[in-house]
């Protein structure tokens, strides 16, 4: 028997008000993303980051954001942390591939479908992959909340089903930092798979 497929709740029309505030909390969250890319805390950077997440919230392809939860402080800092150790990890993993010059790295096309399907989830995960380097957006199907996502140096099945596991744990990490009680539980329900030593999930 299929399991049932994982959906969101319902969004309710938005006030004027609503809008605004869900565009403030979106451009935030991207502007403390960025200046954690640059790594340095300085009006330069939080300026820069406003332009850039205004451009990207209006002409990038992804749905309009709105926002059905609340920040939690003690999961926006978890995933903060957890943001900046995946940066300095990738960072890492990619200069070392380009110290290879006779390894030609594999990529891989991964489609992954997010558990909630919201347009704030779906942009800000996706924002939040394309700013860790290895890995970068392709295209994003809101009626499915699924991403399809270009990933670097990738050998195998099992890789590629780590990959999807660690999009979904990401998309975890922000729903703690600012979902709704009800994405949380979907969250919660719905666990990435295992993964058997063949490379399959189990």
């Amino acid at each position: 028997m299929t399991p049932a497929e994982p959906t969101s709740p319902p969004n309710p029309p938005l006030s004027r008000t609503a809008v605004r505030r869900n565009r403030i909390v979106a451009v935030t969250f991207l502007v403390v993303v960025w200046v954690l890319l640059w790594g340095t805390l300085s009006w330069a950077n939080v300026i820069s980051g406003l332009v850039v997440a205004t451009i990207l919230l209006t002409v990038f392809p992804l749905p309009p954001v709105t926002f059905a939860g609340r920040i939690h402080p003690l999961g926006t800092a978890r995933f903060l942390v957890r943001f900046l150790r995946d940066l300095v990890v990738a960072s890492v993993q990619i200069a070392w591939l380009a110290l290879r010059p006779r390894h030609v790295p594999r990529s891989a096309i991964i489609a992954v479908r997010l558990r909630v399907n919201t347009d704030l989830n779906l942009t800000l995960t996706a924002e939040a992959l394309s700013l860790v380097p290895g890995s970068l957006i392709l295209e994003a199907d809101r009626n499915s909340g699924t991403l399809f996502i270009h990933v670097i140096n990738v050998d195998s099945l099992s890789e590629v089903e780590k990959f999807r596991g660690e999009v979904l744990e990401l998309e975890a990490r922000i729903v703690a930092a600012i979902g709704s009680p009800e994405e949380q539980r979907l969250v919660r329900e719905n666990p990435p798979p295992p993964v058997d030593l063949e490379g399959a999930a189990a």
